[in-house]
This record gives structure tokens, sequence and C-alpha cells, in this order.
């Protein structure tokens, strides 16, 4: 037996009904597209896989189009140093919340919940350096007859394909200790020193991976980082290393770009490697962190480009197979210009994009025995083959790597 609370605005939008009742949450019923907001708090642990994928479908018929479900849990293991002879509660992961509720849609097939946040609770980490206590917020969406390549949503897709725990680990690997994107810790000093960061300053890292320059920034220069990252497998992995790091100016979530929202003005900095190249609507999201910076702050991506068209059909391919929307380098700055960036800096960085992979295979091929142990022959070979092929898409002219800089200017000009 739960409380359960709802809390229901009326039309006027001036006050709202709130209800109490203590019952059996996987027996209650309301009539569908009957709630703005459902908000739980340290029930879903109490359930089995098999009655929180039941109630998240009846929840899913409550909300109205466009609303919202909040809920907190703890995760991983017991919080607590208390011996109990019963204990009830199942110790999911993060990432096994997401990929129940995301994989449960409306009857009809046509709604189902996303992801818009879910991170630790700050108020844990500070008090009682918990880090275990996560909430979540997810969103009632119309979801696309034929999904992601066969997955439900776009974060599944990512955490079982190209994202899979495996399947980062192996980047790691790689790219070294910490980082997933190109070149590592030598491309991520380079490009942070172009910021200028001081202490105290805020910075959003938009598709985190697993943390590498988060720590980097944090230790280097006394800024506060919040990392984002859709794939609840990069952010499982990068709160992993948050608890072995120690870091308090670091903290992570598992987020949306396109949906998630700030107050204007509350980053210094928004920075993003390797990633945007998945965004459809890459104007729309610039919009986003153009108004997420305070006037004068700056905005830093290096990611994948494309050449003129028409393409070769070995790029064609590589980029359908992946879910890529690519632009050309001169493109992708006219966006940022558009949205009101000034001192905007796009920088076809191919060349050295080309260097750094060749390294990256030399260093790969040189700890064969060690990959294989690690991982396995197959393994091994998919890097090898992987980088080959991005060295010969480059030599094509089709597969490009750009550098933008850009900042947000002192006084906006009605």
């Amino acid at each position: 037996m739960q409380n359960f609370i709802d809390k229901n605005r009326e039309d006027n939008g001036h006050r709202g009904n709130i209800t109490f009742m203590h019952a059996d949450v996987t027996l209650l019923e309301f009539p569908n597209n009957s709630y703005d907001f459902i908000f739980s708090n340290w029930l879903f642990m109490y359930l089995t896989d098999v009655e929180l994928v039941a109630l998240t479908q009846k929840m899913l018929g409550w909300l109205k189009p466009g609303g919202f479900l909040f809920f907190r849990e703890s995760c991983f293991f017991q919080s607590g140093d208390c011996e109990r002879t019963f204990n009830p509660t199942v110790y999911r992961t993060p990432a096994q919340y997401n990929h129940l509720l995301t994989s449960v849609t409306s009857q009809a097939g046509d709604n189902g919940l996303e992801i818009v946040m879910s991170k630790s609770v700050q108020t844990y980490i500070k008090i009682k350096k918990n880090q275990n206590q996560v909430c979540w917020l997810m969103e009632k969406v119309a979801r696309a007859p034929d999904g992601h390549q066969g997955y439900v949503t776009f974060q599944q897709f990512l955490d079982n394909q190209q994202y899979s725990r495996r399947g980062i680990l192996r980047y790691e690997k790689i790219f070294g200790e910490g980082f997933v994107s190109t070149g590592g810790l030598e491309t991520t000093k380079e490009f942070i020193s172009m910021l200028n960061l001081h202490p105290g300053q805020r910075v959003i890292d938009v598709g985190c991976g697993i943390g590498g320059g988060d720590f980097y920034m944090a230790k280097t220069f006394g800024v506060e980082v919040l990392g984002m990252d859709l794939s609840s497998n990069m952010v499982e992995i990068a709160m992993e290393r948050a608890i072995d790091e120690k870091l308090p100016l670091v903290q992570f979530e598992i987020g949306d770009a396109t949906r998630r929202t700030f107050p204007d003005g509350t980053f210094d900095v928004v920075y993003s490697r390797d990633t945007i190249l998945h965004i459809n609507d890459k104007g729309a999201l610039f919009r986003r962190f153009f108004s997420w910076l305070k006037p004068g702050g700056k905005l830093l991506i290096t990611d994948y480009c494309c050449g003129e068209q028409p393409w070769s059909p070995v790029f064609e391919e590589y980029v359908k197979q992946r879910g890529y929307i690519l632009y050309t380098p001169e493109e992708y700055g006219k966006f940022l210009e558009k949205v009101g960036f000034v001192n905007v800096r796009a920088q076809d960085r191919t060349e050295q994009f080309v260097q750094v992979l060749n390294k990256e295979l030399a260093r790969t091929q040189a700890i064969k025995q060690e990959f294989i142990q690690n991982f396995s022959e197959e393994d091994y070979k998919y890097i090898i083959d992987g980088w080959k092929e991005k060295l010969h898409r480059c030599s094509l002219g089709d597969q490009r790597w750009g550098l933008f800089y850009a900042e947000k200017p002192l006084e906006i000009i009605a």
C-alpha cells in the first residue's frame, strides 16, 4: 500500500486541486487523458519489473498528451547502513529504469514516455554524500510508427547499438581513459584552452560521454560542470567514475538537449564534442544554447560534418545506417550566425581528424593482444576496420570534421 498524490491544474491555470488517497497503486484506475502531471516518490523500487511495466502503461494512459511523469528512486544498492532482515526493495540501475519505462507504449502504440532529464538528487550528494538517489522527468509524446531502426526511442537505439556498455568501453580503450570522442585528452586540452575558463564559471557539456572532459575542466580550472548525455549507458559509467573522482563540481544527468530547459543565462559555456550529428533540427538546438548562455558566454563544438553533395554510395549508406544528420562546416557556421551568435569561427579540421585517426589506429595495432584479451578478436577487427573506413571516407572528401567557436553578444539588440 502506498500514498498516491496527484496535482492537476485547473483550466484557469491559477490554482490546482490536490487529492490524497491511500491505495494499492497497482489497482488504481483513472480515466485516460486526465492529468497533466504525475508525481511518484520511492514507489517504483518496491515493484517487480512486471508490476512496474503494468503501472507505467496505466500512467501513460492517465497523462494528457505532453503531460509529465516525475519520480525519484534509490538506485544501485541500499543507501543506509542498517542491516535488514526483510528488504523488499529492487535496487535497479538508472539504465534499467530508463529501458523499462521507455519501452512502454499506449494501447494504440502511438504514444510513449521519453526522457527529458534524469540525474542524482543534489541535496543527497551535498548533505549525505549519496549519489544513488536519482530522479527522472519523462514526457508523454507521440511515437513515430517505425521508431528508430526498430527501437522504440532514440535513447534505446543509442544504448543498444553504438553506445552499448561494451561498445563504450571499447571506444575508451582507443580514445584514452575517460574519453569517447576524437583525440581524447589531447584535443580536449587544445580546444578548452580557447575558452579561457576560470573558477566559478558554469559549463554545460552536451553529449558528455563518460565524463573525461568534465573532470579535466573541473580539476584544471575550478569550473562547475553539468555533463548531459542521452545515452543512459554513458551517464551510468560517468556517475560510477564520479564516485571515484570525488569532484562535487561535476554532476551528470541523462537528458535530451532538444527538450531540456534552463533559465536564460544559466551557463558561461556550452561545450559539445561529436554529438550534435545526431540532432535533426540543429537551428532549434542552437537557439536553446543561445538562451542558456549568459551575455558574453561562449560556445565550443566539434562535430562530424560532410562534403558537398552528391556523396559517394559508401558515405550515403554510412550516414543512413548511423542515423546522422550532417552539414558542411560552412553550413554549420551559418546556423550559428542565424541564431544570433557573433565572432563565429567555423573551421574545417578534417586534416587534424585524419592525423588523429592515424595515431589512434597505430596505437590500437600496437596493443592488439591486450585489446583482444580485454574484449575480443571481433571487437579488435571492428575498431581497425572502422578507423580505416573513416580514413577512406575522408579521402573521398565526403566525411569532414568541424570545429565551431561562437559567442553570445554582451547586449542583444531588439
